[in-house]
C-alpha cells in the first residue's frame, strides 16, 4: 500500500526485534495491519529467531504502533521481548512481507498445535461458504503447528504442507493483508487438499459417512488428527467397548472421552466455570471432572467416580460428531497397551486388527503430540496431569539466568516419558508426552522427538 508522505513532519524510523511464540501464530500478518491502519511504511520478516520489523513514520503514529504491537499480539502468539533500535528513514512508500531469512543463531519459540476456531468453524457449516465441510480448514489464529513444523523460520516449504500447491483462490488469500488467512503456512481448501480417505467397510461412501456408520454399528474407528492416530468408538456402547479393550490389551485403565460442544459435556460430566474455561480454550485438553452416573458406559473408566472429557478440536472431529449427533466418543492413542502413539502413515501395520476401518488423511505428521490432561483444584487453578497438546512444546521459563551454559537433557521416567531440554536462554523447553521406553517403538519416538526439538531450539 502507497503512502502519502507528509513532509512537513520529519519521518522517523525504529526497528523492531520481537522474540516469543511469534511465528506460525499470524505475526507478520498483524505488523502489516497495524502498519497500514497507522500509516506507516517500512518491513518485516522472519528469521530463525525473531520477527523482525521497520516502522517508518510520524513519530506519533510510530509510537502507537509500537505500542499495538506490544499491547495487541494475534491470539496465539506470546511475545518475551522487544527491543527497540532507532535506525535512519528510507523514504519507503508501502509497508512489506519481505523474505524470511536463516539468521543460523537462536530459534524461535515453536507455537502448539491449537483448537479449531470459532471463524473457521462457521465458515466450515456454512453451505454457501468455499470450504463447507472442508476437514483441513485453519487460518492464522488456529490449528496444527507444532506437528507439522519440520524447520524455522516459518514458511509453508518448512512444514508438512510443502507439497500441497496452493489453488488461485488460496494464494489471492494468501497475499491479501485485509484476509484472516494472509501468509497463513496452513492454508489449503477442497481444489488445493489435503483429502481425506476411508480404508473399511462401507468404501462406497464418503469417508466420514463410512467412519460414522461404523461407529453407530459397534465398530472402533481409528481416526488420523493432527498429532496421531486415535480409536474412536461410542461412549455408551459396552460390547463395542469391552472388545475396544480386549483389542488395545487395556482392561481396566480409564479411556477419555470426546463430545462435540460444552452441552454435551454437560450431559456427561460436572462442568464448574473453571473446567469450562479449560475444555474451551485453544488448547481444549482432556479435563478430568466427576461423571454424571449413567450417562457413559461403565467400561470408560472402571471403578472411578471421575472421567476424563475433552471438546472436539479438529475439523475432522467437528464433521464426525455432525454426523453422528449429540454422542459422546471414547478417543484413545492408537496403540497396543504400553505402545507409543501411531503417526506415520507407514506404521499403520502397528494397529492392524485393532479396529475396523481407518479414517486417514494425506497430510503428514512430522511429529507425535498426545492429548494433554488436566484437572482442576478445589478452589478452580488447573493441574495438568499431562502436558502435550496445547502446550507442548511451550518452554518453561527459569527463574534464574543460564547465559553462556551448557544446554542440559533431563529424560524423565521411563513410564510416562517427556524429556525436557534446557537451554541457555533460560527456556526450559518440554517434549510432549511420548509413552513406555520398554517399547523399543517410543525409543524410537523419543529420538525423532529430541532431534526435532533441538532443531527447534
Amino acid at each position: 500500500m502507497k503512502r502519502v508522505r507528509d513532509e512537513s513532519v520529519t519521518a522517523v524510523r525504529y526497528r523492531l526485534d520481537i522474540s516469543g511464540v511469534v511465528q506460525g501464530v499470524g505475526f507478520r500478518p498483524a505488523v502489516v495491519r497495524v502498519a497500514n491502519a497507522h500509516e506507516l511504511t517500512g518491513l518485516v520478516y522472519n528469521d530463525s529467531g525473531c520477527v523482525h520489523c521497520e516502522l517508518e513514520g510520524t513519530p506519533a503514529n510510530v509510537e502507537a504502533a509500537i505500542a499495538e504491537i506490544r499491547d495487541e499480539p494475534p491470539p496465539m502468539a506470546r511475545i518475551d521481548a522487544v527491543r527497540v533500535t532507532s535506525v535512519l528513514p528510507r523514504g519507503d512508500r508501502e509497508f512489506l512481507i519481505v523474505a524470511s531469512e536463516d539468521s543460523g543463531t537462536a530459534r524461535t519459540l515453536v507455537p502448539p498445535d491449537v483448537a479449531t476456531c470459532a471463524d473457521c468453524l462457521r465458515e466450515m457449516r456454512d453451505p454457501a461458504d468455499r470450504r463447507y465441510r472442508h476437514p483441513f480448514i485453519t487460518c492464522t489464529n488456529c490449528g496444527p503447528r507444532y506437528t507439522v513444523i519440520t524447520d524455522l523460520p516459518y514458511d509453508r516449504p518448512a512444514t508438512t504442507m510443502s507439497d500441497f500447491a496452493m489453488c488461485a483462490r488460496c494464494a489471492a488469500e494468501y497475499g491479501d493483508p485485509g484476509n484472516r488467512r494472509f501468509h497463513a503456512q496452513t492454508i489449503a481448501c477442497p481444489d488445493c487438499g489435503p483429502r481425506l480417505r476411508w480404508v473399511g467397510p462401507g468404501a462406497t461412501l464418503a469417508p466420514i459417512a463410512a467412519a460414522a456408520a461404523d461407529i453407530e454399528t459397534g465398530g472402533t474407528v481409528t481416526v488420523k488428527g493432527n498429532g496421531g492416530y486415535h480409536r474412536a468408538s461410542r461412549a455408551d456402547d459396552t460390547a463395542a467397548l469391552a472388545e475396544l479393550r480386549r483389542r488395545k490389551t487395556r482392561p481396566a485403565k480409564p479411556f477419555a472421552v470426546m463430545v462435540s460442544d460444552l452441552s454435551t459435556a454437560r450431559r456427561v460430566a460436572e462442568i464448574g466455570d473453571a473446567a469450562a474455561a479449560l475444555l474451551t480454550s485453544p488448547a481444549a485438553p482432556v479435563v478430568v471432572v466427576p461423571a454424571e452416573p449413567g450417562a457413559l458406559s461403565p467400561l470408560v473408566a472402571p471403578g472411578l467416580r471421575d472421567v476424563g472429557v475433552m471438546l472436539a478440536y479438529s475439523p475432522i472431529h467437528h464433521l464426525l460428531f455432525e454426523a453422528l449427533g449429540p454422542t459422546a466418543l471414547v478417543m484413545t492413542s492408537a496403540n497396543a497397551g504400553g505402545s507409543p502413539i501411531v503417526f506415520k502413515d507407514g506404521d499403520l501395520s502397528w494397529i492392524d486388527g485393532l479396529a475396523d476401518g481407518v479414517l486417514t488423511h494425506d497430510r503428514p505428521i512430522h511429529v507425535p503430540c498426545e492429548d494433554s490432561v488436566l484437572t482442576v483444584d478445589d478452589v478452580g487453578n488447573p493441574l495438568p496431569l499431562r502436558r502435550s497438546r496445547g502446550y507442548a512444546p511451550l518452554p518453561v521459563t527459569m527463574p534464574t539466568s543460564r547465559d553462556g551454559a551448557p544446554v542440559i537433557l533431563a529424560t524423565g521416567g521411563d513410564v510416562k516419558t517427556v524429556f525436557c531440554l534446557m537451554a541457555p536462554d533460560g527456556h526450559a523447553h518440554m517434549s510432549s508426552h511420548l509413552g513406555d521406553m520398554a517399547d523399543p517403538r517410543t525409543q524410537s519416538c523419543f529420538t525423532e522427538a529430541l532431534d526435532h526439538l533441538a532443531l527447534m531450539t
